[in-house]
């Protein structure tokens, strides 16, 4: 679990074939890793397979690189690093898992006085959990939803980059196009889960209970 609270950028070393899936070896500050350990890169749940001073290396599986940017990736991109949550750490950004459910795209960049709006189309699939004034997260970034906008097939959401967020993460180099990893707020998904069950209708659990003896 982690909280969308980015801590550094790291740099691609290199890439390289692993299986059905895709090994990325990246620099980065921290050197106190665990074997196993979680990393979101990018957003993207990984699991530490070495390290060294420096650098660690990672692979991303084949479902993985269907749904996030990380095929696309080369050696010398940056990624969005964050070390999973501990207990009793402070929860600045939201609950995020590292599930990454689909891309979006940049579609305007438009920058303010004191802070920068962020236009950024996503398929249907994943607009119908994207809700005004609610979390979302994009590249591993936890931002506030500002506006949704459905315009047909179009549906765009809307967030607003301070500059704190600009100056620590990649997104201060960001332009019109750019393809970004989206995970939608966890609690959405579990409330549509649970309004496709009747009220009344009995749970496995119970039922599973009745059936012996209790």
């Amino acid at each position: 679990m982690f909280t969308g609270l980015v801590d550094h950028c790291g740099r691609i070393v290199s890439t390289g074939p692993s299986g059905s899936g895709r090994a990325l070896r990246i620099e980065s500050r921290f050197t106190d890793f665990v074997l196993g350990e979680s990393i979101a890169c990018d957003g993207v749940c990984l699991t530490v397979e070495s390290w060294t001073a420096g650098a660690f290396t990672v692979t991303a599986g084949d479902e993985t690189l269907r749904v996030t940017t990380l095929g696309a990736k080369h050696a010398g991109d940056t990624v969005h690093l964050e070390r999973a949550l501990r207990v009793g750490d402070r929860l600045g950004g939201h609950l995020v898992q590292g599930h990454v459910d689909g891309v979006g795209e940049v579609m305007a960049i438009i920058p303010g006085a004191t802070w920068t709006r962020v236009d950024i189309a996503v398929p249907a699939e994943l607009a119908r959990y994207i809700a005004t004034k609610g979390s979302v997260t994009v590249d591993g970034v936890s931002l506030t939803v500002n506006q949704v906008h459905d315009a047909g097939a179009l549906h765009t959401f809307s967030v607003g980059l301070v500059p704190h967020t600009l100056a620590v993460t990649r997104f201060g180099g960001l332009s019109v196009g750019t393809r970004v990893n989206i995970e939608t707020d966890l609690l959405a998904r579990y409330a549509e889960r649970l309004a496709a069950f009747p009220p009344n209708e009995p749970s496995v659990t119970v039922d599973l209970l009745h059936r012996a003896g209790f």
